[in-house]
């Protein structure tokens, strides 16, 4: 029998060969168009994530700049470190695990990490996980070094660095609080930084590199960048040098003072409502924001409950950063009787010739109100009246003024709405709305209690009362300037409204500074004319909650030069535990400090009286390399009383050294000789007159310099800038403050 296949059979075979065939193509086409029509997409996209390394190029941050366009927040380069953990699946069980311990043990010690955090992200399945962010480049230094050392194991094929930015604060906490800080994706958390967040932050760049299958760059093969775009910057009204003063004027008085709530001050042009400063104790260093000052980290140590540290220490953390000038309010006290004059002249309800009675006591219905004088002031004018900072006198003007009128003031004057700043978390006044004003809210209102406003609308009130009557809006950003330089948009520096006319206003300026030469004599400042109004107001819900007594508030506002207004100075202090508590003796001398330096920086000349003059500091002229005979008719031109130590042809050394302040009847020491210094001791200053400080730092061979109220001869010293007993060459110069300590303010029930 044959064997052979039969024609039909291969026929057959042929057939089904032929529609196998026709099936698979027909197939493969199928898969073709799904892949490539239906799914093309996809399959392009995972193709391109296999094939291209595509990562963001971070911005830079606009800087922020004083009003003189001085670095105040800048962004410089910086780093994350990042490792490629899907790496280690092309390498052997035993390798990976070696690059993996040498990864962790490396990395660990160079960014300060625990070695096995990075050991388990290490074994994480992830192309791209980071290790650490914002690192210098002393650290980013540190990590490629690591990597070059370690060429063996090929760690360039596992770590990474990435470049991006990190927010830096030259000042360190200089303005902290106005400029507040970022987060770790450089999102602003605070202050301007937050307020301004759209502006300030940049447009990130773009790379798009060819990879190979290691997952590693492939030079010269497909790179495409784009460019990172740097924010806008922010000009402020901040002057760094004003901001300076204000802040160590305001952290020494908080300090002796022994204040327990901070304390806050704010200087601002009154014609243009520009915030050249804002102090604000107890502040932080925003390039560690996280930080806690040594005294809260002792509280926190104290408390052993994890829930209960964690819950405190946010607290204090969010305490810190609380910009007090800002999102605190507080009853102003008699500071607020600018306001109420302000009304009644405007009103013409009262006028500078009016006259009120004071016996101590005054009653509103039913209630009695005291004076801080228990004598009483008896008849005195309106002026007289805010010298003496008398309740009962003010109590009777704000009868006079009515709650209707009383109200339509608060609300024109800006007091029933925040003031707007450019600032966040702005607090809201808490007042008596008319409906609620009943005689005794007003009597109570009249003296600047049983209400609250912020500090900036306490400063607002000042500066319409001197610049002819005109609500100012307080603001911090001067203008947005571009990567280039170009003005993107400037700050309106117009009036909100008129609330009070000229004529009102010539009238306040005047009776602020009989305020200031008769009453709160610790706002004087030597050769300006400077008003004000200092007030003193009692905690009395936090009493009433607490249990706790003698809480109260000591604030001052002044304005200078009074004849020719141009700034205001506010400054609060909370909860002082020194024993003192009256605005007049603790936050005056603040203002007349402040003022003492910033108006001549200002470019305001002094004009000094004839009892200034008297008492008035000498610049001390540079001899050295003088002959002895022309150093003795350089100081005696000059008034200067000198020694001369030595025996040397010329002068080669001095003190104090040229440029310095000393009291016309202080004395230079010049040196021919380069020998050791004499040395004196300090003597205790404090608690005398200034003609009896004078004359010990006379005998003790030290230069004194007196700084605030020494207008009258019984106002004593409370401060000396070198302490009793230090051991100091002759003829260092020493400021010896001085206050009056019998001013009263207070504003009580």
């Amino acid at each position: 029998m044959s064997l052979r296949p039969t024609k039909n059979m291969l026929i057959r075979t042929r057939v089904i060969m032929i529609f196998v065939i026709l099936l698979m193509v027909c197939v493969s086409i199928g898969s073709l168009i799904n892949i490539m029509i239906f799914k093309g997409e996809k399959y392009q996209t995972m193709a391109s994530q296999q094939q291209l390394y595509d990562t963001l190029i971070s911005a830079p941050r606009g800087d922020i700049l004083d009003c003189n366009m001085k670095t105040l927040a800048t962004s410089s380069p910086a780093w994350t470190v990042y490792i490629t953990p899907n790496g280690f699946k092309k390498l052997s069980d035993k390798k990976a695990d070696k690059v993996r311990n040498k990864i962790a043990e490396g990395l660990s010690e160079i960014l300060g990490l625990e070695r096995e955090d990075i050991l388990k992200k290490s074994k994480t399945d992830s192309y791209y996980v980071i290790i650490k962010k914002k690192i210098d480049k002393t650290v980013a230094d540190k990590v490629r070094e690591f990597i070059t050392d370690n060429k063996d194991l090929k760690l360039s094929n596992y770590i990474g660095l990435d470049t991006t930015t990190k927010r830096y604060y030259p000042n360190d906490s200089l303005a902290s609080t106005v400029l507040g800080f970022v987060g770790d994706d450089d999102q602003g958390l605070a202050g301007l930084e937050s307020y301004y967040d759209n502006e300030l932050t940049g447009v990130s760049g773009r790379v798009v590199a060819a990879k190979n299958a290691k997952g590693t760059d492939m030079p010269f093969t497909y790179q495409m960048l784009e460019e990172a775009k740097k924010g806008n910057s922010i000009v402020t009204t901040i002057d760094s040098y004003i901001q300076y003063t204000a802040e160590k004027y305001l952290d020494d008085a908080v300090a002796e003072e022994q204040v327990a709530e901070r304390g806050a001050a704010i200087v601002m042009n009154v014609n243009t409502g520009e915030i050249l400063a804002m102090a604000v104790s107890g502040d932080f260093n925003p390039n560690e924001p996280f930080t806690l000052s040594v005294e809260d980290t002792n509280k926190l140590n104290g408390v052993t409950n994890e829930e209960e540290k964690s819950k405190l220490r946010t607290e204090l953390l969010n305490r810190q950063w609380r910009n007090k000038a800002v999102s605190d309010t507080y009853e102003p006290g008699s500071v607020f009787k600018i306001f109420t004059a302000a009304t009644a002249l405007e009103e013409g309800v009262v006028s500078p010739n009016s006259t009120f009675g004071c016996n101590y006591t005054y009653m509103v219905a039913g209630n009695t109100y005291h004076c801080h004088k228990a004598s009483g002031h008896g008849v005195q004018t309106l002026a007289q009246a805010m010298s003496n900072s008398c309740n009962p006198a003010f109590i009777q003007i704000g009868q006079l003024v009515g709650a209707n009128t009383f109200s339509k003031y608060f609300k024109a004057f800006g007091l029933t709405e925040k003031i707007g700043i450019d600032l966040p978390g702005e607090a809201l006044p808490n007042y008596h709305t008319l409906d609620k004003m009943g005689p005794t809210e007003l009597a109570s209102s009249s003296f600047g209690q049983t209400f609250n406003i912020t500090p900036l609308h306490m400063i607002s009130i000042a500066a319409a009362a001197v610049n002819g009557g005109y609500l100012v809006q307080p603001h911090v950003c001067k203008k947005i300037i571009d990567s280039d330089g170009n003005v993107v948009k400037t700050t309106s520096t117009s009036y909100k409204r008129q609330v009070v006319s000229s004529t009102t206003s010539e009238s306040l300026k005047t009776f602020m500074e009989y305020v200031i030469q008769n009453g709160a004599k610790n706002g004087i400042v030597a050769g300006y004319r400077v008003g004000g109004k200092t007030g003193t107001s009692q905690k009395i819900s936090k009493i009433l909650s607490t249990g706790q007594s003698a809480l109260y508030i000591g604030s001052y506002v002044g304005v200078a030069p009074i004849n020719d207004p141009d700034i205001a100075v506010f400054v609060m202090l909370d909860e002082p535990m020194s024993g003192r508590y009256y605005g007049g003796a603790i936050s005056a001398p603040v203002g007349s400090k402040i003022m003492k330096d910033i108006l001549p920086y200002l470019g305001h000349e002094p004009q000094y009286s004839a009892e200034e003059l008297k008492k008035l500091s000498v610049t001390v002229p540079d001899v050295t390399d003088f002959a002895i005979a022309d150093a003795r008719d350089k100081m005696s031109s000059l008034g200067i009383s000198y020694k001369i130590v030595g025996s040397g042809e010329k002068i080669v050394k001095q003190l104090p050294t040229a440029g310095a302040s000393i009291n016309n009847s202080g004395r230079v020491i010049l040196y021919t000789e380069d020998s050791e210094t004499e040395n004196v001791t300090v003597p205790n200053m404090i608690g005398l007159t200034a003609s009896e400080a004078n004359s010990i730092a006379t005998k003790s061979g030290i230069n004194i310099e007196f700084v605030g109220n020494t207008s009258l001869s019984d106002i004593k010293s409370y401060a000396q800038s070198v302490p009793a007993g230090t051991s100091v060459p002759n003829g260092t110069v020493v400021e010896v403050s001085f206050r009056d300590e019998g001013t009263a303010d207070i504003a009580t029930n």
